[in-house]
């Protein structure tokens, strides 16, 4: 592999994995330019220019909220827009590898059986975001001759996610309480639900790991995880305990999701197996560096 076409290069995932791979493979050139996906004729432009070795699809909709807001928006992008790239690929770099970063939030439904999902669990998506997804997949793993490998990766976070996501929405609220932005009340959701948690770092690896595989069966499908759950409330009670402030903990109902799964367990026996990747940053790094931004962007905008 000598070229890389990065899409969502300037998101949040995007901007951490553009620096690991600067580390991890000099060698390779990254393309990761500014592409509105849903026009095929520019995507088709730029595959034919750039005749990639491997592409590692990350540009979507990707904050539930927005996607349940403008579902026609979010199947444009993700689904429309994720077979602009793949029907490019085909015509243009046919040889080219194509990574599908999807979402462990396809398995929906399935969670209530109370059992970690495996990449055999068939997918009952339950909200906007992941129905689009699962559609993608679908129609990505219906294309005969592409090389495709689908990654679901569970909820991953680190400095520069947006408060959009849970913990990055608790640590904003702890930096503006610490700054005296709003007053010592800091507002939740469902703190009992259980979740896997990954650093985006360790995210980042397991894709640059991706790029590297030395076979797979096109279609094929990892989930990429921790393999255990935190709960909510449990994250929460490590992010105040990073922090001198006195906050009382309130719950807000427009927080509360209708489609509130208790625990989503997963197992990624596979990709640890298929990747030779496992996580390595501990959650409290995870939480005390992402606090630490949003101290950092709290401060700065007091300026």
């Amino acid at each position: 592999m000598t070229r890389l076409l990065l899409t969502g290069g300037n998101g949040f995932v995007g901007q951490h994995l553009q620096r690991h791979l600067l580390q991890a493979m000099p060698e390779v050139k990254i393309l990761a330019p500014e592409l509105d996906i849903t026009d095929f004729y520019a995507t088709n432009r730029l595959i034919e220019t750039t005749k990639p070795d491997a592409l590692l699809h990350l540009a979507a909709i990707s904050t539930p909220a927005k996607a349940a807001s403008a579902p026609d928006h979010a199947w444009a992008v993700n689904v429309q827009g994720t077979l602009n790239l793949a029907r490019s690929v085909l015509a243009h770099a046919a040889s080219c590898r194509f990574i599908f970063i999807s979402s462990a939030e396809v398995y929906g439904r399935a969670f209530l059986a109370g059992m970690p999902v495996t990449e055999e669990t068939p997918p009952e998506p339950l909200t906007p975001y992941a129905g689009t997804k699962a559609e993608a997949e679908a129609a990505l793993a219906a294309l005969p001759g592409l090389r495709l490998l689908r990654l679901r990766p569970t909820n991953h976070t680190g400095p520069g996610q947006t408060p959009a996501f849970v913990v990055p929405a608790f640590a904003r609220q702890i930096a503006r309480i610490e700054e005296g932005l709003q007053p010592p009340i800091l507002t939740t959701g469902n703190l009992n639900a259980r979740r896997d948690f990954l650093d985006v770092q360790d995210v980042c690896a397991a894709y640059a790991r991706a790029l590297t595989l030395p076979s797979f069966v096109p279609g094929e499908i990892l989930n990429i995880g921790a393999g255990a759950t935190q709960r909510i409330g449990d994250v929460l009670e490590t992010l105040l305990g990073l922090s001198k402030a006195r906050i009382r903990v309130e719950a807000d109902p427009a927080k509360q999701r209708a489609s509130e799964i208790p625990a989503a367990e997963i197992d990624t026996t596979r990709a640890k197996a298929r990747l030779g990747w496992a996580p390595r940053i501990p959650i409290q790094e995870t939480l005390s560096a992402t606090l630490d931004f949003w101290r950092a962007a709290e401060a700065v905008a007091q300026e």
